[in-house]
């Protein structure tokens, strides 16, 4: 079979290779399912692997991104649930079924440290696979494993997001317009940020409420609060990390929660632990979540017909792929970057 390896920490160092086929169909161990994939799509997780930012020790080569879809091949015995012809995508975590993280349920990621999609074919257990909404195309199933998730566990599992709240999200990446789409969903007031004007108008079209360029505004989290009638935000998906935390803390509303997903603006910070303290505001880290979240997602995502949003589609090739990881590296995508496999 044809897949991608990245074979040194660089965008040039993802290469096309033949690798065997993972195994032949009558030898499919139990539990297993065979899935011919056929999209793949890009988060910045992916792109952090590719510099060797995300995690400089990842044993190399390695069959890269997180996230896919495909048709299942064959299934070994004791697998329920799946049949040939059936399309399905792939949880992040497959050791995280249910219940609260832990060491052991963080250790099996795809892209990192085992294998990833980007290959014609994979072998999963059965319990890391679910079925596609029939609404939904590969490309926009392959987006939701990473981003659709974090954005769901963000707003309505950790979050619990209410109706008539109000949540400020940051950017107008995957997450970010995941997160858009689930708070309006649950009936939320919500506030977009972004360095581009173009992105917010198109935000708004999706359905915020609200938009704030924080390159125009560095204080945008004055006037955010000021958008509350400076009663403070319920919720914040935080993005943006360390360069954009103080502004979140600052348009909070106290009792408030601040989901902290990304680390876009780099490591350090000055951040004033009195202002966290005496608001009572919640830190909460978000990771993904387990396969409960996801089949409890995907079952809303069909319910609501909600659609992910997708940026552009790159061929299965070598100078496709490179090209993809350096459109998620420009930052200038608007929703999901795919890679198709015919």
């Amino acid at each position: 079979m044809r897949a991608i390896e990245l074979q040194s920490f660089s965008v040039d160092a993802l290469k096309l290779v033949e690798r065997p086929d993972p195994v032949p169909q009558r030898d499919l161990p139990p539990g297993e399912v065979l899935v011919r994939v056929k999209a793949c799509s890009l988060n910045f997780r992916d792109w952090l692997m590719a510099q060797g930012t995300y995690n400089p020790k990842q044993k190399l080569p390695l069959i890269p991104v997180s996230d896919g879809a495909g048709e299942v091949v064959a299934t070994g015995d004791g697998v329920t649930g799946f049949k040939p012809g059936d399309r399905v995508l792939g949880h992040f975590f497959p050791a995280w079924q249910s219940g609260e993280p832990s060491v052991a349920k963080f250790a099996v990621s795809m892209g990192g440290p085992y294998d990833g999609w980007l290959c014609e074919q994979r072998c999963f257990p059965a319990s890391a696979l679910a079925h596609i909404p029939a609404h939904l195309s590969y490309a926009e199933a392959a987006s939701l494993p990473c981003a659709g998730l974090t954005a769901w566990s963000a707003i309505v599992t950790l979050g619990r997001v209410q109706p008539g709240e109000r949540v400020l999200i940051q950017g107008t990446g995957g997450v970010a317009l995941f997160a858009l789409q689930f708070a309006k969903l649950a009936g939320a007031e919500v506030i977009m940020t972004s360095s581009s004007d173009e992105k917010l108008a198109r935000v708004k079209a999706m359905g915020a409420d609200h938009g704030i360029n924080y390159k125009a505004d560095p204080h945008w989290g004055r006037t955010a609060r000021a958008l509350t009638g400076n009663a403070g935000l319920d919720h914040i998906v935080e993005l943006g990390g360390a360069g954009t935390l103080m502004q979140s803390i600052r348009a909070i509303r106290p009792g408030g929660t601040i989901s902290m997903i990304g680390v876009l603006s780099g490591p350090s910070n000055d951040l004033q632990i009195p202002l966290v303290v005496m608001q009572q505001v919640r830190l909460q880290g978000v990771t993904v979540g387990s396969k409960e979240g996801f089949d409890t997602m995907l079952r809303a995502m069909a319910l609501a017909k909600l659609k992910p949003v997708l940026d552009e589609c790159f061929d299965f090739s070598e100078a496709g792929v490179q090209a993809a990881f350096r459109h998620m590296g420009s930052g200038s995508h608007f929703g999901k970057i795919v890679i198709g496999l015919t």
